[in-house]
C-alpha cells in the first residue's frame, strides 16, 4: 500500500495512526499541500479526484477521506484492532457521533483552504484569523468534552479500554489547537486522554515530526 499524506495534515495524521494502531506498513509519499502537489494534475488525475491528502493506493483501489480509508483498513483486515466496532451498536454510534463532531464542526471550518480564504479572499487580518480559528476550536472542543463526560467509557482512551477511531480523531485536532496556541485548559478530560494517548508508540510514529516529509 502506499499512503500519500502531509506531515501536518490532520486527515492524514489521523490514518497514520490508525495504521500504525493495525500494524500495517505502507510507502509513505509526501505531498505538500502548502504548495498546492496536491491540486497539480498528475495527483488530482491518479490518485485523488478531491485533491486532498490523504489518500491511500492499495493495488488499483484508489481512496480518500480518513475515514473512508480507515473503514477499508477495518474491513480488509478484522483480525486486527477494530477501531470501529461492528459487533457493539451502541458503541460504534457513539464513536461516530464523537469523529462527526471533530469530523464536521471543527475541522472543516479551521482547515487550511478555509484559512486561506480567509486571508487572502476576505483579507482577515491575521489577529482576525486567529480569532476565527480560536472561537470554532472553543465550540467544537467544549462540546467534545461534554460529550465524553456524558457518554465516554474509558479513563485512558475516549471510549472503552483500547484505542478506537476517536482517538485517532482526537489526537491530530488538539496537535492543530496547539500549534495555533489555543488555551485548553478546559478540556481536562481531553488532555489527559491525549497526554496517554502520546505514549503510545502507535501515536508516536504518526506524529508529523516524526514523518520523512516534516518540515520544522
Amino acid at each position: 500500500m502506499e499512503l500519500y499524506s502531509f506531515f501536518n495534515s490532520s486527515a492524514s495524521y489521523r490514518v497514520r495512526i490508525a495504521l500504525n494502531l493495525k500494524e500495517l506498513d505502507t510507502e509513505y509519499i509526501g505531498v505538500n499541500i502548502r504548495n498546492k502537489e496536491n491540486l497539480q494534475q498528475d495527483y488530482v488525475e491518479k490518485h485523488n479526484p478531491v485533491g486532498l491528502v490523504p489518500a491511500l493506493v492499495d493495488g488499483n483501489l484508489h481512496l480518500g477521506q480518513s475515514l473512508a480509508i480507515i473503514d477499508y483498513l477495518d474491513g480488509k483486515y478484522p483480525e486486527r484492532l477494530q477501531l470501529l466496532p461492528q459487533d457493539n451498536l451502541e458503541k460504534r454510534a457513539r464513536i461516530l457521533e464523537f469523529i462527526s463532531l471533530i469530523a464536521c464542526e471543527i475541522h472543516p471550518l479551521n482547515n487550511l483552504r478555509v484559512l486561506r480564504y480567509l486571508q487572502n479572499d476576505l483579507k482577515l487580518s491575521e489577529e482576525q484569523k486567529n480569532q476565527w480559528y480560536h472561537h470554532w476550536i472553543k465550540e467544537g472542543l467544549s462540546a467534545a468534552e461534554r460529550l465524553l463526560n456524558k457518554y465516554g467509557a474509558g479513563e485512558q482512551w475516549c471510549f472503552w479500554d483500547t484505542p478506537t477511531l476517536a482517538d485517532c480523531y482526537l489526537i491530530p485536532q488538539i496537535a492543530n489547537a496547539e500549534r495555533m496556541k489555543c488555551d485548553l485548559s478546559a478540556y481536562p478530560r481531553l488532555m489527559a486522554i491525549t497526554k496517554h494517548a502520546l505514549q503510545h508508540p502507535a501515536f508516536i510514529k504518526a506524529s508529523p515530526q516524526n514523518q520523512a516529509d516534516f518540515i520544522a
